[in-house]
Protein backbone atom coordinates (compact mmCIF):
# COMPACT_ATOMS: atom_id res chain seq x y z
CA UNK A 1 0.00 0.00 0.00
CA UNK A 2 2.84 2.05 -0.47
CA UNK A 3 2.01 5.29 -2.81
CA UNK A 4 3.69 5.26 -6.07
CA UNK A 5 4.04 8.42 -8.27
CA UNK A 6 4.69 8.90 -11.90
CA UNK A 7 5.94 12.24 -13.30
CA UNK A 8 4.83 12.35 -17.12
CA UNK A 9 7.26 14.00 -19.75
CA UNK A 10 5.82 16.62 -21.71
CA UNK A 11 5.21 14.84 -24.79
CA UNK A 12 3.17 12.68 -22.92
CA UNK A 13 0.49 15.25 -20.99
CA UNK A 14 -2.31 14.78 -22.85
CA UNK A 15 -5.94 14.92 -23.07
CA UNK A 16 -8.43 14.28 -20.07
CA UNK A 17 -10.05 11.44 -21.98
CA UNK A 18 -6.88 9.30 -21.85
CA UNK A 19 -6.54 6.79 -19.01
CA UNK A 20 -3.03 5.64 -17.54
CA UNK A 21 -2.12 2.48 -15.80
CA UNK A 22 0.78 0.02 -14.72
CA UNK A 23 1.51 -3.34 -15.85
CA UNK A 24 3.98 -4.85 -13.03
CA UNK A 25 5.20 -8.75 -15.15
CA UNK A 26 6.61 -10.53 -12.79
CA UNK A 27 7.91 -13.98 -12.80
CA UNK A 28 4.61 -15.91 -11.77
CA UNK A 29 2.88 -12.96 -11.42
CA UNK A 30 0.85 -9.72 -12.85
CA UNK A 31 -0.69 -6.85 -11.58
CA UNK A 32 -2.78 -3.97 -13.41
CA UNK A 33 -3.30 -0.70 -10.92
CA UNK A 34 -5.24 2.15 -12.27
CA UNK A 35 -3.76 5.58 -11.74
CA UNK A 36 -5.21 8.85 -10.06
CA UNK A 37 -4.06 12.18 -11.65
CA UNK A 38 -2.74 14.65 -9.54
CA UNK A 39 -2.30 17.56 -12.37
CA UNK A 40 -1.61 17.31 -15.47
CA UNK A 41 2.19 15.70 -15.46
CA UNK A 42 1.66 13.60 -12.57
CA UNK A 43 -0.09 10.06 -11.80
CA UNK A 44 -0.45 8.38 -8.70
CA UNK A 45 -0.96 4.29 -7.59
CA UNK A 46 -0.54 1.92 -5.31
CA UNK A 47 2.06 -0.58 -5.23
CA UNK A 48 0.84 -4.30 -5.28
CA UNK A 49 1.89 -6.51 -3.05
CA UNK A 50 3.95 -8.71 -4.59
CA UNK A 51 4.77 -13.01 -4.01
CA UNK A 52 8.28 -12.70 -4.37
CA UNK A 53 11.86 -10.57 -3.90
CA UNK A 54 12.14 -10.16 -7.57
CA UNK A 55 13.15 -7.08 -10.08
CA UNK A 56 9.97 -7.25 -11.94
CA UNK A 57 9.46 -4.87 -16.00
CA UNK A 58 6.90 -2.09 -15.45
CA UNK A 59 4.99 -0.80 -17.97
CA UNK A 60 3.05 2.60 -18.40
CA UNK A 61 0.14 1.82 -20.55
CA UNK A 62 -2.19 4.62 -21.81
CA UNK A 63 -6.26 3.97 -22.87
CA UNK A 64 -8.23 5.89 -25.23
CA UNK A 65 -11.46 4.57 -26.48
CA UNK A 66 -11.45 3.81 -30.22
CA UNK A 67 -7.36 3.44 -29.90
CA UNK A 68 -5.26 0.57 -29.45
CA UNK A 69 -3.38 0.76 -25.89
CA UNK A 70 -0.05 2.42 -25.96
CA UNK A 71 2.89 1.68 -24.22
CA UNK A 72 3.83 4.77 -22.92
CA UNK A 73 7.43 3.85 -20.76
CA UNK A 74 9.18 0.92 -19.43
CA UNK A 75 10.60 0.55 -16.40
CA UNK A 76 12.45 -1.83 -13.96
CA UNK A 77 11.03 -2.17 -10.40
CA UNK A 78 12.30 -4.17 -7.15
CA UNK A 79 10.10 -5.83 -4.60
CA UNK A 80 12.31 -6.35 -1.45
CA UNK A 81 11.50 -8.32 2.06
CA UNK A 82 11.50 -5.95 4.90
CA UNK A 83 11.71 -6.57 8.48
CA UNK A 84 8.25 -5.71 9.10
CA UNK A 85 7.23 -9.25 6.60
CA UNK A 86 9.78 -11.04 8.74
CA UNK A 87 8.33 -10.17 12.04
CA UNK A 88 5.18 -11.36 10.30
CA UNK A 89 5.90 -14.76 9.04
CA UNK A 90 7.32 -15.24 12.41
CA UNK A 91 4.35 -14.13 14.26
CA UNK A 92 2.34 -16.85 11.70
CA UNK A 93 4.43 -19.59 12.47
CA UNK A 94 4.31 -18.59 16.70
CA UNK A 95 0.18 -19.37 16.52
CA UNK A 96 -0.20 -21.97 19.20
CA UNK A 97 3.60 -22.46 19.72
CA UNK A 98 3.78 -21.70 23.54
CA UNK A 99 7.45 -21.57 23.77
CA UNK A 100 7.77 -18.84 20.74
CA UNK A 101 4.59 -16.71 22.52
CA UNK A 102 6.88 -16.86 25.90
CA UNK A 103 9.75 -16.11 23.99
CA UNK A 104 8.11 -12.80 22.72
CA UNK A 105 6.99 -11.75 25.73
CA UNK A 106 10.35 -9.84 26.27
CA UNK A 107 9.32 -6.89 23.70
CA UNK A 108 6.83 -6.08 26.74
CA UNK A 109 9.64 -5.58 29.16
CA UNK A 110 11.08 -3.25 26.79
CA UNK A 111 8.17 -1.10 26.31
CA UNK A 112 8.31 0.70 23.14
CA UNK A 113 7.95 4.57 22.83
CA UNK A 114 3.98 4.38 21.73
CA UNK A 115 5.07 6.07 18.16
CA UNK A 116 7.42 3.03 17.66
CA UNK A 117 3.99 0.82 18.64
CA UNK A 118 2.36 2.55 16.02
CA UNK A 119 4.60 2.17 13.24
CA UNK A 120 5.45 -0.96 14.02
CA UNK A 121 1.46 -2.07 14.37
CA UNK A 122 0.42 -0.34 10.93
CA UNK A 123 3.74 -2.12 9.15
CA UNK A 124 3.27 -5.74 10.87
CA UNK A 125 -0.58 -5.56 10.09
CA UNK A 126 0.37 -4.78 6.56
CA UNK A 127 2.32 -7.95 6.16
CA UNK A 128 0.10 -10.06 7.52
CA UNK A 129 -2.40 -9.07 5.06
CA UNK A 130 -0.15 -10.01 2.47
CA UNK A 131 0.93 -13.13 3.64
CA UNK A 132 -0.45 -15.93 1.84
CA UNK A 133 -1.98 -17.81 5.17
CA UNK A 134 -2.88 -21.64 4.78
CA UNK A 135 -6.36 -22.89 4.60
CA UNK A 136 -5.87 -24.03 8.16
CA UNK A 137 -3.99 -21.26 9.48
CA UNK A 138 -5.46 -20.26 13.12
CA UNK A 139 -4.81 -17.86 15.65
CA UNK A 140 -5.05 -20.60 18.32
CA UNK A 141 -2.96 -23.02 16.14
CA UNK A 142 -3.04 -26.28 14.62
CA UNK A 143 -4.16 -28.28 17.66
CA UNK A 144 -7.74 -27.33 17.63
CA UNK A 145 -8.78 -30.29 20.67
CA UNK A 146 -7.51 -27.76 23.00
CA UNK A 147 -10.27 -26.68 24.62
CA UNK A 148 -11.16 -22.52 26.23
CA UNK A 149 -10.44 -24.38 29.73
CA UNK A 150 -6.59 -24.93 28.84
CA UNK A 151 -4.52 -21.87 30.18
CA UNK A 152 -2.13 -20.93 27.37
CA UNK A 153 -0.59 -17.72 25.65
CA UNK A 154 -2.13 -16.56 22.33
CA UNK A 155 -1.15 -14.28 19.42
CA UNK A 156 -4.14 -12.42 20.45
CA UNK A 157 -2.68 -11.71 24.07
CA UNK A 158 0.94 -11.04 22.49
CA UNK A 159 -1.32 -8.16 20.10
CA UNK A 160 -3.08 -6.66 23.06
CA UNK A 161 -0.07 -6.31 25.57
CA UNK A 162 1.86 -4.49 22.81
CA UNK A 163 -1.38 -2.50 22.63
CA UNK A 164 -1.30 -2.95 18.59
CA UNK A 165 -4.31 -2.00 17.64
CA UNK A 166 -4.39 -2.47 13.56
CA UNK A 167 -2.89 -6.26 14.47
CA UNK A 168 -6.03 -7.30 16.87
CA UNK A 169 -8.59 -6.09 14.15
CA UNK A 170 -6.42 -8.06 11.71
CA UNK A 171 -6.80 -11.45 14.10
CA UNK A 172 -10.38 -10.97 15.46
CA UNK A 173 -11.54 -11.71 11.28
CA UNK A 174 -9.34 -14.74 11.23
CA UNK A 175 -10.46 -17.88 12.02
CA UNK A 176 -10.11 -18.57 16.06
CA UNK A 177 -9.74 -14.65 16.81
CA UNK A 178 -13.14 -14.48 18.37
CA UNK A 179 -12.38 -17.48 20.09
CA UNK A 180 -8.98 -16.49 21.70
CA UNK A 181 -10.85 -13.53 23.35
CA UNK A 182 -11.89 -15.57 26.45
CA UNK A 183 -8.48 -18.03 26.55
CA UNK A 184 -6.89 -17.38 29.80
CA UNK A 185 -2.92 -17.30 30.08
CA UNK A 186 -0.76 -18.50 32.72
CA UNK A 187 -1.55 -15.58 34.83
CA UNK A 188 -4.90 -15.85 35.11
CA UNK A 189 -5.69 -13.18 31.70
CA UNK A 190 -7.80 -12.89 28.64
CA UNK A 191 -6.70 -10.71 26.33
CA UNK A 192 -9.75 -8.52 27.31
CA UNK A 193 -8.72 -7.80 30.81
CA UNK A 194 -4.85 -7.07 29.20
CA UNK A 195 -6.88 -4.09 27.34
CA UNK A 196 -8.51 -2.80 30.54
CA UNK A 197 -5.69 -3.83 32.78
CA UNK A 198 -3.08 -1.39 30.25
CA UNK A 199 -5.43 1.25 29.91
CA UNK A 200 -6.47 0.64 26.20
CA UNK A 201 -9.62 1.92 26.04
CA UNK A 202 -10.19 1.40 22.22
CA UNK A 203 -8.53 -1.37 22.02
CA UNK A 204 -10.90 -3.04 25.00
CA UNK A 205 -13.87 -1.32 22.95
CA UNK A 206 -12.97 -3.31 19.51
CA UNK A 207 -12.75 -6.40 21.55
CA UNK A 208 -15.73 -6.29 24.06
CA UNK A 209 -18.53 -4.16 21.19
CA UNK A 210 -19.95 -6.60 19.27
CA UNK A 211 -20.20 -3.97 16.10
CA UNK A 212 -17.24 -3.02 16.77
CA UNK A 213 -15.85 -0.71 13.54
CA UNK A 214 -12.73 -1.25 12.07
CA UNK A 215 -9.92 1.52 13.50
CA UNK A 216 -10.17 4.66 11.34
CA UNK A 217 -6.65 4.36 10.41
CA UNK A 218 -7.52 1.40 8.20
CA UNK A 219 -10.59 2.99 6.59
CA UNK A 220 -8.21 3.95 3.31
CA UNK A 221 -6.63 1.16 2.80
CA UNK A 222 -7.19 -1.51 0.24
CA UNK A 223 -10.01 -3.76 0.05
CA UNK A 224 -9.27 -6.77 -1.37
CA UNK A 225 -11.30 -9.63 -3.24
CA UNK A 226 -9.80 -12.90 -4.41
CA UNK A 227 -11.31 -15.08 -6.88
CA UNK A 228 -9.20 -18.34 -7.89
CA UNK A 229 -6.36 -17.17 -9.36
CA UNK A 230 -7.02 -13.47 -9.37
CA UNK A 231 -7.54 -10.95 -6.47
CA UNK A 232 -8.74 -7.24 -6.90
CA UNK A 233 -8.00 -4.94 -4.86
CA UNK A 234 -9.91 -1.05 -4.31
CA UNK A 235 -7.35 1.57 -2.09
CA UNK A 236 -9.83 3.64 -0.82
CA UNK A 237 -7.75 6.53 -0.19
CA UNK A 238 -7.13 7.12 -3.21
CA UNK A 239 -9.79 5.71 -5.13
CA UNK A 240 -7.60 3.16 -7.26
CA UNK A 241 -8.22 -0.38 -8.26
CA UNK A 242 -5.56 -2.94 -8.67
CA UNK A 243 -6.19 -6.85 -10.53
CA UNK A 244 -3.26 -9.32 -10.11
CA UNK A 245 -3.30 -12.34 -12.21
CA UNK A 246 -1.20 -15.37 -11.65
CA UNK A 247 0.19 -16.22 -15.21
Amino acid sequence: DSVITVQLTEEDKVEDDVVFYLVFTGSTVQHCTSTRKINPGSLETISPGHDCCETVKVALCASREGHPVLVVAEESFQFVQDEAYDAAQFLATCAGNQQALNFTRFLDRSRPPAADVDFLDEKVALAFRHLKLPAEWNVLGADQSLTENIPRETLMHFAVRLGLLRLTWFLLQQPGGRGALSIHNNEGATPVSLALERGYQKLHQLLTEEEAREPDSWSTLSHTVHSGDYSVKHHRGLDVYLLTAEA
